[in-house]
């Protein structure tokens, strides 16, 4: 009897440390984890890897042992422990990807972005341009300076703060000191967005002066 319970206690063990599945993770998760790593302070904020391994590859596995990576294109190989302790290799394609604002229709010069104008897409990183824009917040509102097309990165050279003051506008010209506030008639000769220093002819003295562009038609004088 005591021969039996010894057996019976060995083979409980022997099934406990056998490899369970439980274990197992998706090799695509332990790719992206260490595509990240590879990365490092190099990888955008909102960044993130969509994994694809090459057709007829296992899907699940313990970790991976060594891990190699073309940062350029995305293309990997990797050496990943299975469940049962054996060493297989694996490949595919890692690609970085961002969510950025684009517009969803063709948008010409001059107009201004509307929220139903944009929508946030994930783009591979490859595609995105140093000087793309990369927040929803920084293009809602903007006016645009070059045409836009739907579907693609919007860089920071083609929009702009929305121009309140126009060359040959008439404005009025507010100067403020203390408690004395005067207002005067001026044309302006430059455009200037909100905030912008623009130039503007004061019609009653026909001096030009400086003054800082505060809502439409109104432009604050400077000392």
């Amino acid at each position: 009897m005591k021969r039996v319970a010894t057996y019976l206690l060995a083979l409980t063990l022997s099934v406990l440390m056998l490899p369970s599945a439980s274990w197992a993770a998706l090799i695509t998760d332990l790719v992206a984890e260490r595509a990240e790593q590879e990365f490092g302070p190099a990888l955008p904020p909102s960044g993130q890897f969509v994994v694809h391994l090459a057709d007829g590859l296992p899907k699940d596995g313990q970790y991976i042992q060594e891990f190699w990576i073309d940062k350029d294109s995305g293309q990997f190989i990797a050496n990943v422990v299975t469940n049962f302790g054996d060493v297989t290799r694996v490949w595919g394609l890692a690609v970085l990807s961002v969510p950025i604002p684009v517009v969803n229709r063709r948008v010409q010069p001059d107009e201004i972005l509307l929220p139903r104008d944009i929508e946030m897409i994930d783009m591979a990183w490859a595609r995105v341009h140093a000087f793309a824009i990369t927040e929803y917040e920084e293009l809602v509102g903007m006016q645009v300076r070059r045409m836009l097309s739907p579907g693609r990165p919007v860089h920071h050279q083609s929009v702009s703060p929305p121009v309140i003051v126009s060359r040959g506008d008439r404005v009025t010209i507010e100067l403020q000191h203390g408690p004395l506030q005067l207002t005067a008639a001026g044309k302006a000769i430059s455009d200037a967005h909100l905030g912008q220093e623009v130039r503007v002819v004061n019609l009653s003295s026909n001096k030009t002066i400086t003054a800082i562009a505060k809502g439409d038609g109104l432009v604050e004088a400077q000392f």
